[in-house]
């Protein structure tokens, strides 16, 4: 999970210099407050808004656990504590919930669609993320059940269009291998060609960029008949979309990462009621 001061970043962006609001009309009084989400969804961020309340000393009771199936209505945190408090946090914390949610559940429906016809294939996400939040966005695709792929530029060696722009094919892997024995090497192919002078440079794996079914088809095989498809990962990107993602997943690819998982993020809308405290 985040750190709290990664967190209270965000408190101070909203916030610098307090909630006037609140501050200025709410007395000291402690108060009861719930979280409802208003669609069914796989909820995240709920470990993030707990810190941040809890940080406040506000009691924090969580209805169900990140990661899970959730239905319109259902409330998924409750809360007990100063009523200033809650309120600074509120917006905060329903950002939180609201986009990682949306990443969680968008990338739950990519993965039942991709399993449904080839188990075996992970749906991944990319550096397509949010400034700031790459750690968030990349947290809530695994909720969803998909992976992280590279968190940073630093993790693994990835050979890209504007890189082969510059340096040939062959010319990057040997410099990339001669440079990292222990990170994994991947190069962006566009064609059967490139597809199979990668592998035999001794690429890991392989990512298929924008490529139709029937390219991506045709460069399998071409691989098949040099002895090649079972040295590499092959990995599809470019275009995907739940519309096509199936037909990809068919060809018995193993990775497909997507950058609309969260790049393109629809949030799950949440919202938070204030409750009086009964005596």
């Amino acid at each position: 999970m985040a750190t709290v001061e990664y967190l209270l970043n965000f408190i101070r962006e909203d916030a610098p210099f307090g909630d006037v609001t609140s501050e200025s009309i709410i007395p000291d009084i402690d108060c009861r407050a719930t979280i409802t989400i208003e669609q069914t969804a796989v909820v995240a961020g709920l470990q993030e808004a707990s810190a941040l309340f809890r940080y406040f000393d506000v009691a924090v009771e969580l209805a169900t656990l990140d990661g899970s199936p959730v239905h319109r209505g259902d409330v998924i945190l409750s809360l007990r504590g100063d009523a200033k408090k809650i309120l600074l946090v509120e917006r905060t914390a329903l950002n939180i919930i609201g986009r990682m949610s949306g990443i969680a559940t968008a990338t739950s429906q990519f993965v039942r669609l991709v399993q449904g016809v080839n188990p075996a294939c992970r749906v991944v996400a990319t550096r397509k993320t949010c400034p700031g939040l790459r750690e968030l966005d990349k947290k809530a695709v695994v909720l969803g059940g998909g992976h992280p792929h590279r968190m940073t530029l630093s993790d693994s060696i990835l050979i890209k269009d504007n890189h082969l722009a510059l340096v040939s094919l062959e010319e990057s892997i040997t410099k990339a291998r001669s440079r990292s024995l222990y990170r994994t090497i991947e190069v962006e192919v566009e064609t059967a060609d490139d597809a199979v002078r990668a592998a035999e440079k001794g690429s890991d794996t392989i990512m298929f960029d924008n490529m139709n079914p029937d390219q991506v088809q045709e460069s399998l095989e071409s691989l098949e008949r040099h002895g090649l498809r079972d040295r590499v990962t092959i990995e599809i990107s470019g275009g995907i979309d739940a519309d096509n993602v199936g037909a990809y997943a068919a060809l018995g690819v193993d990775v497909i990462s997507i950058g609309a998982l969260t790049h393109s993020v629809k949030n799950i809308p949440v919202h938070l009621e204030i409750l009086p405290i009964t005596m």
